[in-house]
């Protein structure tokens, strides 16, 4: 179904078009999500608003289309993809930090509303993925900086203590194992998957 998370006439159609072919929705995974960088003198209201409206409320919509199905079934999934930036702030990426640490925030929050339901509301915070919106990153590095596309990905890459990228299908993986009936204790949690840099 195609909708624009951050409509919530656009969210209710999708999620009665989904349930109307698909049956009752068991797992929903708020992937949905726009990316900025600027620094903070620099942030307009409007990317500001447009990062929250895509990454906070697109995940609050979805959840409430959903939730409510799962809890009265006993049993649920819901998965919000964060970032590292949800945990931890960096230079230039304050509005998408933010936005990202609401959907951490709020993940726990939905976590303990729905504790004992048989339903799970965790997040997964994976640092940069080798992605459409990553190659965006890049771009703005080397429209605002000057450097290469090779000088701006190594930047990025020098990041983790790996030097590479996260591949789509590690988070895929994680969001398989929040799925998975023997991860029923797992509820609240933000799933670190970054090569080890928010440690380091």
């Amino acid at each position: 179904m195609v909708g624009d998370v951050t409509d919530a006439g656009s969210v209710a159609r999708a999620a009665r078009e989904a349930r109307e072919k698909l049956g009752e929705i068991d797992i929903l995974v708020n992937n949905a999500g726009a990316a900025h960088s600027a620094p903070i003198a620099k942030i307009s209201l409007e990317d500001w608003n447009r990062l929250f409206a895509v990454n906070a409320t697109g995940t609050l919509l979805m959840t409430q289309a959903l939730l409510s199905g799962m809890i009265a079934r006993g049993w649920g999934r819901v998965i919000n993809i964060a970032s590292v930036a949800g945990l931890a702030g960096a230079r230039y990426i304050g509005a998408y930090a933010a936005s990202k640490h609401a959907v951490v925030g709020f993940t726990r929050a939905a976590a303990a509303e729905v504790a004992g339901s048989g339903v799970t509301v965790n997040a997964i915070c994976p640092g940069y993925v080798d992605s459409e919106m990553t190659r965006e990153t890049i771009a703005r590095i080397v429209q605002h900086t000057g450097k290469s596309a090779d000088e701006a990905r190594a930047a990025l890459v020098a990041t983790t203590p790996e030097r590479r990228l996260i591949d789509p299908d590690e988070v895929a993986h994680a969001v398989l194992y929040l799925c998975a009936g023997r991860a029923r204790g797992v509820n609240g949690d933000a799933i670190v998957i970054d090569g080890g840099g928010l440690l380091s």
